[in-house]
């Protein structure tokens, strides 16, 4: 029986390396990319299986600050599939609206309420599995002790940084609430790596030459949901370890 894995945001960044590199490593998975529009996440598809992957892959549309959208894909999830073992809550959004208020609600809306309302609707599938997993896709930035030790000299990662330390104390009360039903559930940080995340041009996406490649990112994903992080479970995880808050 495939293990059934839910990506969103997955045409792209660490949704679409975490994909490829899970579905690489073995025929036993089964990756649903999700994502707002279907016609990219089928481009995206198709760019993988081109690859030769182990795994399989189907696609599905919705949009994260949708709660109807995500009603929907519940429903078309359960009639196909019945259950998901895995379920990644990765899209996410860096606004650059010059408006403050207007800026912390989009960024807020993407990043925390949209993974919030997700885990609610597909958790009665998530129960279903034998070996359930919940991993939302955070930030270093999101640690309030790195915060101090790292502070960025202006204020263009201010929303983005509240929005991922939200995210994490989403993690750490779903993780409390569920650990005695068997779920396990993790924030992952995927590191710098190349990402649209900070904008579309070249420069922007490879942070001027820092930042690593995505699979970096896959492969951490990949270790969590082998199961070779499970005593990292409620934590904040990357590829060397843990983050503390």
């Amino acid at each position: 029986m495939s293990t059934i894995i839910l990506i969103t945001g997955a045409n792209s960044g660490v949704g679409f390396s975490s994909t490829k590199v899970i579905a690489s490593a073995s025929s036993e998975y089964h990756i649903i990319m999700a994502g707002r529009s279907l016609e990219k996440v089928e481009a995206a598809k198709a760019e993988i299986e081109k690859t030769g992957i182990k795994g399989s892959i189907s696609t599905i549309q919705f949009d994260v600050t949708d709660k109807s959208s995500i009603d929907a894909a519940v429903k078309q999830v359960e009639s196909e599939f019945g259950h998901i073992d895995v379920l990644i809550n990765n899209a996410g959004v860096t606004s650059r609206n010059p408006d403050l208020k207007a800026q912390i609600e989009e960024t807020m809306a993407a990043n925390v309420v949209g993974p919030a309302l997700v885990s609610q609707g597909f958790q009665p599938l998530l129960f279903k599995s034998n070996r359930p997993y919940s991993i939302y896709v955070s930030s270093g930035l999101g640690s309030l002790e790195r915060a101090i030790e790292h502070p960025i000299p202006n204020d263009q990662w201010t929303v983005y940084r509240m929005s991922k330390a939200a995210l994490d104390m989403l993690m750490v009360q779903e993780y409390t609430a569920l650990r005695g039903k068997g779920v396990k559930v993790f924030a992952m940080c995927p590191g710098l790596v190349r990402s649209n995340l900070r904008g579309k041009s070249a420069t922007e996406v490879s942070a001027g030459g820092a930042a690593g490649d995505p699979d970096i990112s896959g492969h951490t994903m990949l270790t969590i949901v082998q199961g070779e992080r499970d005593a990292d479970a409620g934590r904040i995880v990357h590829k060397d370890g843990t983050y503390n808050w």
